[in-house]
C-alpha cells in the first residue's frame, strides 16, 4: 500500500513539474492558431489583389492551411520536450497510415494538381462534367465547387474531374447558336429562309463574321425544317438564343407562316 502511495506521489510530483511545460505548449497552440488565422487572412487578401489566376486561389489557401497546421503541431510537440527525430518518425508513420486510409482523398489531391497544370477550366468558366453543369467557383485541394444555373453548390472530387470528359462552354471567345424552325409545306420555304436571315442579321449581338447561315435542312413528315447557325460572343449565347426564338416566332406571325404541330386526322367512312 505504501509503495502504491509513493508511486502516485512521484507521478503527481512529475505532473506538477510538467505543468509549466504543458501551459507553454497550450499557449503556443493558441498563439499558433491565432497566427494561422491572421496569415490565411493576409494570404487571401494578397491573392485577391494579385494577378494570379483565381483558379488556384482556393488551392493555395487549402495547402497553406494544411502546412501551417503541421508546423504548429511540430512546434508544440517540440516545446513539450519530444525529440524532433521522434516527431518526424511519428508524422511519417501517421502520414503512411493516413495515406493508406485515405487513398481516394490523395487521388483527389493529385487530381487537383492535374487540373491546375492541364488547365481544362478556370474559375468563372461554365462547364459540363461528371453529370453536372454550371459555373466553376473555386478549386481546392480536394474538390471543385460548381454553382448550377438554379444556384445549387455542387462539390465534385478533383479525382473524378481529372478523369472525366469536360466540356468548357466559355473557354473560347465565340459560340454558335444552332436553332431549327419549321414551316408547313403550304408555306413559301424560300421566303421563310429570308425572314429568318433578316432576324439574325438585325440582332445587334449576332456577329457578321462568320456570317449567319440559314438553309432548309430537312423535309420532315409534316414540315419543312430550316436550320439557322449564328455566331456570338460566348457571354451573349443565351441572350441571342432566346431572342432569336422569340423574334422568329413574331416574324412568322407577321408573314402568316404556319408552324406545324403533331396532329391526327380521323376520317369517318360511312357504308
Amino acid at each position: 500500500m505504501e509503495e502504491n502511495i509513493t508511486i502516485i506521489e512521484k507521478l503527481l510530483d512529475k505532473l506538477v513539474d510538467y505543468l509549466p511545460t504543458l501551459g507553454s505548449a497550450a499557449l503556443l497552440l493558441l498563439v499558433g492558431l491565432i497566427v494561422k488565422k491572421i496569415v490565411l487572412s493576409i494570404l487571401g487578401k494578397g491573392l485577391d489583389k494579385s494577378r494570379l489566376d483565381k483558379t488556384i486561389h482556393g488551392f493555395i489557401r487549402s495547402a497553406a492551411d494544411v502546412l501551417i497546421t503541421i508546423l504548429i503541431i511540430i512546434i508544440v510537440l517540440s516545446t513539450m520536450g519530444i525529440p524532433m527525430t521522434s516527431i518526424i518518425a511519428v508524422l511519417s508513420a501517421a502520414g503512411l497510415a493516413i495515406s493508406l486510409a485515405l487513398q481516394n482523398s490523395l487521388s483527389n489531391v493529385a487530381g487537383g494538381f492535374i487540373i491546375l497544370f492541364s488547365h481544362p477550366f478556370k474559375a468563372g468558366d461554365y462547364i459540363s462534367a461528371a453529370g453536372v453543369e454550371g459555373t466553376v467557383e473555386e478549386i481546392t485541394v480536394i474538390n471543385t465547387k460548381i454553382t448550377t444555373i438554379d444556384n445549387k453548390a455542387v462539390y465534385i472530387p478533383n479525382g473524378t474531374l481529372a478523369g472525366a470528359t469536360v466540356t468548357n462552354y466559355t473557354s473560347e471567345g465565340m459560340r454558335r447558336v444552332d436553332l431549327t424552325f419549321s414551316v408547313s409545306y403550304e408555306d413559301d420555304s424560300g421566303k421563310a429562309v429570308s425572314v429568318i436571315m433578316d432576324v439574325c442579321k438585325n440582332h445587334p449581338k449576332v456577329l457578321s463574321d462568320p456570317a449567319p447561315f440559314v438553309r432548309v435542312s430537312a423535309l420532315a413528315s409534316s414540315s419543312v425544317d430550316i436550320v439557322s447557325r449564328t455566331w456570338v460572343n460566348s457571354a451573349d449565347y443565351w441572350d441571342v438564343y432566346f431572342d432569336l426564338v422569340e423574334q422568329v416566332k413574331a416574324a412568322f406571325d407577321e408573314n402568316n407562316f404556319t408552324i406545324p404541330y403533331s396532329h391526327v386526322n380521323i376520317h369517318n367512312i360511312k357504308d
